[in-house]
């Protein structure tokens, strides 16, 4: 009989090196410390140091009037120039606006005017507003009007401040308390 042997590549086998240590085994993850019987701040599951995803937020809608009554207060504490109020004027309120803003009735205190309230009442097709402003020396009024134009955007139509009345171009304040009739003196 014949027989043929074929050559076969030599194998080698190893054994692995057997380990002396104890097998790692994950540990789990533990907060730093705090005083005693407190605990790290965060959501329940979340891992220290790692912030919650936060929710999605609408942005914030400002109201008509208050956009408005904030846009008048820069123009009116001398932090804007008058003719940024140019498309969102009709009628006498941007002439009045040329009349009250060099004055800066709520500027020029070294204090920044802030905007404490606003409010509207709606009539047809416009709103009567009104805000306080806090400056300085107090808390000062803001009237204004604001009217719904044919293209469907609101404009400012009259600006009135706190006893401020403009009258052929000159400021006359008008008395907040009424004066009282002097005596005649007999002799």
């Amino acid at each position: 009989m014949n027989t043929t042997t074929t050559p076969t590549t030599p194998t080698l086998t190893t054994t692995a090196p057997t380990n002396t240590t104890r097998p790692r085994t994950p540990r789990p993850r533990s907060a730093p410390r705090g005083p005693a019987g407190t605990s790290p701040r965060g959501s329940a599951g979340a891992r220290p140091g790692t912030a919650a995803p936060r929710a999605r937020t609408a942005p914030r809608v400002v109201p008509t009037h208050a956009y408005f009554a904030e846009r008048l207060l820069l123009v009116l504490s001398g932090q804007r120039p008058v003719h940024w109020m140019l498309g969102q004027t009709v009628g006498e309120a941007y002439e009045q606006l040329v009349q009250l803003a060099p004055t800066t009735p709520f500027g020029g205190h070294g204090i920044r005017p802030v905007l404490r309230s606003c409010g509207a009442q709606p009539t047809a097709g416009a709103l009567e507003a009104f805000a306080s402003v806090a400056t300085g020396r107090g808390v000062r009024a803001m009237a204004f009007r604001l009217e719904l134009g044919a293209d469907r955007r609101w404009r400012c139509a009259a600006v009135e401040l706190d006893g401020l009345h403009l009258d052929s171009g000159l400021h006359a304040r008008v008395p907040t308390q009424p004066t009282r009739p002097t005596q005649p003196t007999h002799p």
